[in-house]
């Protein structure tokens, strides 16, 4: 609503922009020019997956790769419908002082690296088993921080970043509220998993995962003690 009504946020967007970080600290241009890399879809998708690949192999389970899939899913839904409604030009592009750029073909509200940082990075702490705080503080950081590096070199606006927090931490607020169907989904590709195994000759069963109520663990056939209690055939026979 502050950048719809034009208001003294819009005017700190362009005092900002006009201040031109970089000319001041352009020690800080090259690394950031890397640094940002970490809100970047593509780049931090790929690093969570290959952790969460290797946490749904140790476990399991599909859960992990499940939640990453709908968090982001849920972000590229909301922030790609916004950026497409709001057509905001970025700082290089405007040129009327003091306007909010809005409606004009652009797609740079919300921070789309923010709210990437802020949904990847949190998703992570979100299924952390261990040291759950420390991996809150780390994403925390590093969605404030690379939200502040667009500001520097100036690819964004101010308001672009506060509504890209914004957006990143009301996905991470609404994601629990998946859990049931992520939940489903996992049961149901264990036990296609399971049974596949089966066919093949292997009667291993997978370890029922750490977040099963012990009425659902219950609910789960006891197939090793059916293994166990089928009579055995005679090798030499």
């Amino acid at each position: 609503m502050a950048v719809l009504t034009t208001s003294r946020l819009v005017s700190l967007d362009w005092d900002v922009m006009l201040y031109k970080p970089y000319e001041h600290w352009p020690r800080a241009q090259s690394f950031l020019n890397s640094y940002v890399v970490l809100g970047q879809r593509g780049p931090s998708a790929i690093v969570a997956t290959v952790w969460l690949a290797w946490r749904s192999w140790r476990s399991r389970s599909w859960r992990p790769l499940l939640v990453l899939g709908v968090s982001l899913v849920l972000l590229n839904m909301t922030v790609g419908a916004v950026k497409i409604g709001m057509g905001r030009l970025g700082p290089h592009y405007a040129h009327v002082i003091d306007s909010s750029a809005l409606f004009q073909g652009g797609g740079i509200f919300p921070s789309g690296h923010t709210a990437n940082a802020v949904v990847t990075w949190g998703v992570l702490a979100y299924l952390a088993v261990r040291h759950r705080r420390l991996g809150a503080a780390l994403a925390g950081l590093l969605a404030i921080t690379v939200g502040l590096t667009t500001v520097y070199l100036g690819t964004h606006w101010v308001t672009d970043v506060l509504a890209g927090w914004a957006a990143g931490v009301l996905v991470l607020l609404i994601l629990p509220l998946f859990e049931p169907v992520i939940a489903t989904a996992d049961g149901r590709m264990r036990a296609l998993w399971a049974r596949r195994r089966n066919l093949r000759g292997d009667a291993a069963i997978p370890p029922q995962p750490v977040w099963m109520s012990a009425r659902e663990t219950a609910k789960e056939p006891d197939r090793r003690s059916v293994s166990l209690s089928a009579p055995r055939t005679n090798s030499t026979g």
